[in-house]
């Protein structure tokens, strides 16, 4: 009975999973059919479809900065534009560096340098970080792509397998009944309970080596995302690092310059300009250490003419119309044109010198001398051709100071009263110039003196 007696061969062992081992009792189907390696596979695919996605995120962040480094390299441009011309009146700054012009220079050269720095900086994004990232997106694909075809090939070769033991199973449950209700009948060979349940047993072993099998090569992929993953975080860390060397690269050349700017501006000193422009236009300029002009040392045509030159003047006093104000003193002249001016003062300065009496004296009617006093008869014509022309007649008794100072005045009134004038010179038609004010060529002797 040695070999008729010995016992079946040992059957492959099926491993047990995580989620076997935590389940305390399984159906007879469940014992059959063993685990599912799909749902690892399936978790396992979703997880690289979410390492695909951050990548993808990054990318898109990256692609975004890039964008953003190639708008704002044309803001820059626009940022020149407002300084690209030359200065306004750029004439009156020193042309040298050390000046504001300088500084401008410096100012468009590093705005300038600004923009292209966005431009770089944008191809180097796309030509250094993105290519990075855009390859790991594709390894991380294809590992989902070997993964998935791997799971499939094995599931398949699981799933013919676990076929033919169920179809097997069925054939013995069906005849085990029959043999069961109907002991006496026949039953095909092939169909013995006993045949079945052995060739149960060999598809059994089958399907167990195929499960263990697809068991085994779902462990090795599952074992190697470690590595995978550690392989997408130093490829991640690799981009990052890239992508912060451009960025960070930017950020001091970016500081750098407008530091070149500041510096261009500081450094001035703060009288620079202003020297070069006193130097340059030393010939306008007023020299701070010249003499301010003087009236006195002012000339101008006919300003020595003999029509302008009074016959006699000095003070004199003039009875009021009003009797209770009796004589009031005044300033006054008689002209070579033979007028009789009244004036309040003798400044020419304070407001403009207008008589506030005037007597044409060939139209007036020269009184009688008596003593210091002597009277003129005529129209005060100092308002003007219109106000002359309704003024009345009025006799005005003038005071001299003494009997002498009163024939002097009424000598030259007298003579100045005459029909016809001494014959004078022709004046200087010169042009005047460097004119300020009139000179005042009265001569404030109280007693009045001849010319």
């Amino acid at each position: 009975m040695s070999a008729a007696t010995a016992g079946p061969p040992a059957l492959p062992h099926r491993s047990t999973t995580m989620h076997s081992v935590a389940t305390n009792a399984t159906s007879d189907d469940e014992g059959v059919m063993g685990e599912d390696t799909s749902e690892t596979t399936r978790l396992l695919l979703e997880r690289l479809q979410a390492w695909k996605h951050m990548c993808g995120y990054l990318e898109e962040y990256i692609e975004a900065t890039a964008k953003l480094q190639k708008s704002q390299a044309k803001d820059y441009e626009k940022v020149l534009k407002t300084v690209s011309n030359p200065l306004r009146e750029g004439h009156h700054f020193d042309q040298s560096l050390d000046g504001v012009s300088g500084m401008f220079e410096t100012l468009r050269n590093n705005t300038r340098g600004v923009s292209n720095m966005h431009n770089e900086t944008e191809q180097n994004l796309k030509g250094q970080v993105l290519p990075i990232l855009d390859r790991l997106h594709k390894e991380i694909k294809n590992k989902a792509k070997e993964l998935n075809s791997g799971a499939l090939k094995g599931s398949k070769a699981v799933d013919k397998a676990r076929g033919l033991t169920q179809k097997h199973i069925e054939l013995l449950g069906q005849y085990a009944a029959v043999h069961g209700a109907f002991a006496s009948n026949k039953i095909e060979p092939q169909h013995d309970p006993y045949v079945l349940r052995r060739g149960i047993n060999h598809r059994l072993n089958k399907q167990v080596i195929e499960e263990n099998n697809n068991r085994k090569d779902t462990i090795t992929v599952q074992n190697s995302f470690a590595e995978f993953e550690a392989h997408v975080i130093e490829t991640v860390q690799l981009a990052m690092n890239t992508f912060f060397q451009f960025m960070g690269a930017q950020l001091d050349q970016h500081r750098a310059l407008y530091g070149d700017i500041t510096g261009s501006a500081t450094k001035i000193p703060g009288d620079y300009e202003w020297a070069r422009f006193i130097k340059r236009n030393d010939g306008i300029l007023i020299d701070p250490d010249q003499p301010p002009r003087s009236f006195n040392n002012i000339t101008f045509p006919n300003q020595d003419h003999a029509s302008t030159k009074p016959t006699i003047e000095g003070t004199l006093e003039r009875k009021s119309r009003a009797i209770i104000k009796g004589f009031s003193s005044s300033y006054y002249v008689v002209t070579p044109a033979r007028y009789l001016h009244s004036f309040k003062d003798t400044d020419d300065f304070a407001k403009d010198p207008t008589p506030d009496l005037t007597l044409y004296l060939p139209d007036c009617v020269i009184g009688a001398i008596d003593g210091v006093k002597f009277n003129i008869k005529g129209k005060d014509v100092s308002g003007g051709k219109v106000g002359s022309a309704f003024t009345t007649t009025t006799e005005f008794q003038f005071k001299a100071h003494t009997p002498n100072d009163a024939e002097k005045w009424w000598r030259v009134i007298k003579d100045s009263s005459a029909a016809e004038a001494p014959p004078a010179p022709s004046p200087i038609n010169t042009e005047p110039s460097g004119i300020n004010r009139a000179p005042s060529h009265f001569h404030t002797s109280p007693g009045g003196s001849a010319v």
